[in-house]
């Protein structure tokens, strides 16, 4: 129903983040991060709207409509949309963490390879 806000409030800040603290964010590459979740947050906006949960008419947010269906919407900010902003962020981790060492992984093979082996006399 709205599980797209969380990513869309953690991709605001980062945003912010990264036009204010221009050097932080280029040192920690915060460019990849906010293209996953604002990606993320617009595929799931349009799917959103795809199946009529977000309109374009107050409230919004169909849950909203029925305050039956409010608890059951903030449960489901708070699992899915907190799980899928975890699991951005520890693939922005992950694509960090690559893109630090996999240089130095091929320099490593590139030595290995270009090494003169051992000839008999």
């Amino acid at each position: 129903m709205a599980c797209f806000l969380v990513p869309m409030v953690l991709a605001i800040v980062t945003s912010l983040i990264q036009r204010t603290a221009r050097s932080l964010a280029e040192k920690i590459k915060l460019w990849i991060l906010n293209a996953l979740l604002w990606g993320g947050v617009i595929l799931l906006a349009v799917e959103h709207v795809w199946h009529a949960e977000v309109v374009p008419w107050p409230p919004f947010l169909t849950a909203m409509a029925n305050p039956v269906d409010i608890p059951i919407m903030l449960h489901e900010m708070a699992t899915v949309g907190t799980a899928m902003s975890v699991v951005t962020l520890a693939i922005w981790g992950v694509t960090l963490a690559a893109s630090h060492y996999m240089p130095k992984i091929a320099t490593v093979r590139t030595a290995m390879h270009t090494e003169k082996p051992l000839t008999p006399r």
